[in-house]
């Protein structure tokens, strides 16, 4: 027997274990690029900028071209506009989803359907905030109507 021959199939098994040692890498990042997190957004998806393009005093047709058609309207002492929106994210795949951000937003009118003023309703430390105005709505009727609101949107 030669040197040759007893190296050819050598360099054969060292080729199948590299492309077994490749296969198996390939699988590998497969897998665990397949269980990276999802995020998911659910109802209204503001657009950049949107509010900044209704000011106080703008009509009621200004807001729908800008922010488009609300999710809900209620009539309190006016029209309200609520543009409602749930941010969620699964870390891992296969996982529940955790709610991440839950908006309302409120774009009350006056009597003439013009733009009296705008909110930006959240979830912090477990009471709705306006995120806007940096307070707390206290008036017994919007609470009414934004509480149940909060709480259809929640999963836990």
């Amino acid at each position: 027997m030669t040197v040759s021959s007893q190296n050819q199939p050598r360099g054969r098994v060292a080729r199948w274990r590299s492309l077994r040692s490749a296969a198996a890498a390939a699988l590998i990042c497969a897998v665990l690029g397949a269980c990276t997190g999802e995020q998911f957004q659910k109802g209204y998806i503001l657009p950049p900028g949107a509010l900044e393009q209704i000011p106080i005093g703008a009509s009621q047709d200004q807001v729908l071209i800008v922010m488009g058609t609300p999710s809900t309207v209620a009539t309190l002492n006016g029209e309200v506009f609520y543009y409602i929106s749930q941010r969620a994210e699964r870390k891992v795949q296969f996982m529940n989803q955790q709610v991440v951000d839950q908006r309302v937003i409120a774009i009350y009118f006056d009597k003439n359907r013009q733009v009296q003023r705008l909110a930006n309703y959240g979830l912090q430390d477990g009471k709705i905030f306006d995120f806007i105005s940096r307070t707390t709505p206290t008036s017994g009727q919007e609470l009414s109507y934004l509480a149940p609101l909060f709480k259809l949107l929640s999963f836990r």
